[in-house]
């Protein structure tokens, strides 16, 4: 399957040339140097912001008497470029929206000034918040609030659950030697609880073209949200300041690119491919709107960034991309999210401190595991997480899947420092094999555990269940990389269907997940995608589930009762599940789409469905010891289940 035909059907879903900015992609005729771009840009009125993508001919203009977004085109700029006979093409930059997820407004928050530790407690939280001081934990003053560390009952929370971090600290390992890049509103690197974990050589702001990624004050205090993901992941220990972070000992670096009117996509793959080779993780909490009616994801110059970063980054072994799976609550879809739903990122949706899911989280077949974001009591002070912020304070309210993605970063940064040749497909493999069920459950009851026909269990809200640091580190320790990944194009229905609210549509393809094609079988699966074209008289009321040979069942598209749309439908869209991983793909794949409405006039019209198949040749844990059968009981299971399932090599 070629890259660019994975590429580019995104772009069938982006509103061209409604916004356009005042900077241009321009690819210069070969050979090309930097010193060719000035010459043009001097010569034209441009100037050069950077390098694109490393690309010896590419490059990113600005033109300064240029409208910084417009709805009209700059005709008379861009043909005085493209006549200049160095540029072999260039496009001014459209640009479109992204949200920061979590964000809540200024009332709704809870500060707390900046404490400092003493012997009778912690100055301004109360007598009953006193840290009794054990030299085994730390000693910072908000560590007690921070129950995702450490889960006590704290808040009306389930005593134990949490992420296991502390068993990760006694292993001796903090984090040392990873940075992970926070891409959001800048980050405030002097904050004194983040100052000494900063990264300065790899950061960057590319809203302000400076390598000083400092957020913008505000009254709202609207651009707090990289610093308080930053705090999550590297927040010093035992300097008597805020809390801890989950890997204390790891780097930060802030890639400041949301704040400004629009994003675009080269300012998107500029951050996602930034000083890769140094950066082991980059943490995203934003996305597409999540207001249930948008489908959105990265454009072109981005996935282009993403997949370079997969197969190019830290020397070879991969850039690992986070990403919250969003926060328009049971009425959205991540699957409907580009970037939480691709199989190049780890997508992290979030529980409660009581084991249910927030009523934010949007759930998806995409999302892989969960962490934490708030507390149940959502009213208490105890009840969020707790971080830095913005003006060296401090705040236990930071909360959404905002918050979740930055907690399994640190879980991350915890096992490359234990194993720093992890690929960015051996942690996907860590987090299915190591993350736990826990107490974590679906209080309406519509989506219960399940156990695949690997023999792992997955839920559709949760993934495979809430990240176990401690765990994943002691399995990284002894992890050997996993064999090669490949693709199959399992099988393509290309035919006209009608459908309506009597009559449900089920398709199948039979495959033999191209067991004649060495370049291509796949005899264990990872991600198995669905690219799908259907449109209807109500986009948001098609549902739609993949069944696999094996029986496991995953919806891959639910309601949607905000998208009324009845123009664009879904082309070529990818929707992703991750709850087949383990997987015999050989057989008969059915997909059914129906309608979740009581509406007698809906119908729709499916168009296109390819399967395509990801995963590997041979059996992905045979060379794992077996002594990490007692640290990870399933995969004892999924070996056993491998092994009852052999394949012709």
């Amino acid at each position: 399957m070629k890259i660019t035909w994975i590429l580019l059907f995104l772009c069938e879903y982006v509103v061209c040339g409604k916004i356009v900015t005042n900077q241009w992609h321009v690819h210069l005729h070969d050979p090309a140097t930097q010193e060719s771009a000035n010459k043009v840009a001097q010569e034209t009125g441009f100037s050069v912001l950077r390098n694109h993508l490393n690309s010896p001919n590419e490059f990113v203009f600005h033109h300064k008497t240029v409208p910084h977004v417009s709805s009209v085109p700059s005709w008379s700029q861009h043909k005085v470029l493209l006549a200049h006979h160095l540029v072999k093409n260039a496009k001014q930059v459209e640009g479109f929206l992204r949200r920061k997820r979590g964000y809540k407004p200024i009332k709704k928050q809870g500060r707390v000034p900046l404490p400092t530790i003493n012997k009778k407690g912690i100055p301004g939280l109360g007598e009953s918040d006193n840290i009794k001081v054990d030299l085994k934990l730390p000693t910072d003053p908000l560590f007690s609030k921070e129950w995702y560390i450490r889960n006590t009952g704290q808040a009306d929370g389930v005593k134990d659950l949490d992420l296991n971090v502390l068993s990760a600290w006694a292993q001796g390992i903090t984090g040392k030697g990873v940075t992970t890049a926070i891409m959001d509103d800048g980050i405030d690197y002097l904050h004194p609880d983040l100052s000494k974990n900063y990264n300065a050589e790899s950061s960057y702001d590319f809203s302000s073209n400076d390598p000083y990624p400092f957020p913008r004050y505000t009254d709202d205090w609207f651009n707090s949200h990289g610093t308080r993901c930053a705090g999550e992941i590297s927040a010093e220990r035992d300097n008597g300041i805020c809390g801890v972070g989950v890997a204390y000992d790891s780097k930060i670096a802030g890639l400041r690119m949301l704040d400004q009117p629009y994003m675009t996509d080269l300012i998107e793959a500029a951050a996602m491919s930034y000083d890769r080779d140094n950066i082991d993780i980059y943490s995203a909490s934003w996305g597409p709107t999540d207001d249930g009616r948008t489908v959105d994801g990265p454009r072109n110059e981005t996935m282009r960034a993403i997949v370079e970063g997969v197969n190019k980054g830290r020397k070879g072994k991969g850039s690992i991309y986070v990403w919250a799976s969003g926060d328009g609550g049971a009425a959205d879809d991540c699957n409907c999210d580009g970037y939480a739903a691709s199989m190049w990122t780890i997508s992290i949706n979030s529980a409660t401190n009581d084991g249910e899911t927030a009523s934010y989280d949007e759930s998806c077949s995409s999302t892989l595991a969960s962490t934490f974001s708030n507390g149940k009591a959502w009213f208490s002070l105890d009840a969020g997480v707790g971080t830095v912020d913005l003006y060296g304070q401090c705040t236990l309210h930071h909360s959404g899947t905002s918050a979740a993605a930055p907690e399994a970063a640190g879980v991350f940064a915890l096992a490359l420092e234990a194993n720093s040749n992890i690929g960015w497909r051996d942690m996907q493999h860590l987090t299915v094999l190591t993350s736990k069920r826990n107490h974590l459950h679906d209080r309406d009851r519509r989506h219960n555990w399940t156990i695949n026909g690997a023999g792992l269990e997955f839920n559709h809200l949760f993934g495979y269940g809430v990240l176990d640091a401690g765990d994943m580190v002691r399995v990284a320790k002894k992890w050997v990389n996993v064999p090669e990944r490949f693709h199959c194009i399992a099988g393509q229905i290309d035919k006209r269907y009608r459908f309506n609210v009597t009559k449900a549509l089920i398709l199948e393809i039979d495959t033999d997940a191209c067991k004649s094609d060495i370049g291509h079988r796949v005899n264990y699966l990872e991600h198995v995608q669905a690219f799908v074209s259907v449109k209807s008289s109500r986009r948001g009321d098609i549902t739609m589930f993949l069944t696999s040979p094996m029986g496991t069942t995953s919806m891959i598209l639910s309601h949607r009762p905000k998208d009324d749309d009845s123009t664009r439908g879904f082309t070529k869209w990818p929707f992703m599940t991750t709850h087949t991983w383990g997987e015999n793909p050989r057989g008969k794949w059915k997909l059914t789409v129906m309608f979740d409405t009581k509406d007698p006039l809906s119908q729709g019209i499916f168009s296109e469905w390819v399967l395509v198949l990801h995963g590997t040749q041979s059996r992905p844990y045979d060379k794992l010891s077996s002594s990490l059968e007692k640290i990870i009981p399933k995969l004892g299971v999924v070996k056993r289940q491998h092994a009852s399932n052999r394949f012709s090599q």
